[in-house]
């Protein structure tokens, strides 16, 4: 039986909605697919992303932590060297206190001129020597020669000469004591009280610091 022109139009309009139908799901279906694969990819990146500024921050915050420790050291540093500097300057004051305090009305400054000349004959042991000294001390010196010659070759079994250079006297600004030296000037012993004063500091700059600053903990041996 022939169709009529109306159903044959009815088939077809039937076709195209079920065509439509198909095309609007698999449209659908496309949409869901490629949304899917979007939000894969978004919440790939994103996670790409944050690790990338979580890695940065870690990486800023490990160098912002470096430069607090360089410039605490670099503080610790500073303060220690002040420390120190102030440590030696007032070791200085001290010792330059004493230097004003040589000699200054010492009841035995005759006796002690002649205690450091024979010491550093002692310690030269030359048939000849220069000496030099204050111009004030020369005229004790004058008188104490003798006593110092027979003590000296009582001691050693040695006779010595002793010139006392005039030209050349020591600075009245010392408090005492006196240089001897060869006559070629190859040996020197400087004992004036100034460099006896020095020596000894040298000495016993441990047991100073001990007794100004207390025991350094970090200190295993002393000099």
């Amino acid at each position: 039986m022939a169709l009529s022109d109306a159903d044959v139009k009815k088939q077809i309009k039937h076709m195209m909605a079920f065509i439509e139908q198909e095309a609007n799901e698999k449209a659908d279906e496309i949409d869901a697919k490629a949304e899917e694969e979007f939000n894969i990819e978004k919440g790939r990146l994103v996670q790409s992303q944050r690790l990338k500024i979580m890695e940065h921050f870690e990486k800023k915050e490990k160098q912002i932590e470096q430069q607090k420790k360089i410039q605490m050291s670099n503080l610790m540093n500073q303060a220690r060297l002040k420390v120190l500097k102030a440590r030696e300057d007032l070791i200085q004051d001290l010792l330059d206190e004493a230097r004003r305090r040589l000699g200054r009305g010492s009841q035995h400054a005759t006796q002690l001129l002649h205690h450091l000349v024979l010491q550093s004959l002692f310690q030269l042991l030359e048939p000849k020597v220069v000496l030099r000294c204050r111009k004030d001390d020369s005229k004790h010196l004058d008188k104490m020669l003798p006593d110092i010659y027979s003590i000296y070759k009582k001691k050693t079994n040695m006779d010595v000469i002793i010139t006392i250079d005039h030209n050349n006297y020591l600075s009245p600004e010392i408090s005492g004591g006196a240089e001897l030296l060869t006559p070629d000037g190859k040996i020197f012993i400087s004992n004036t009280l100034e460099s006896r004063l020095d020596m000894m500091a040298r000495q016993m700059m441990p047991e100073i610091r001990c007794a100004l600053f207390g025991a350094n903990a970090n200190r295993k041996f002393l000099d």
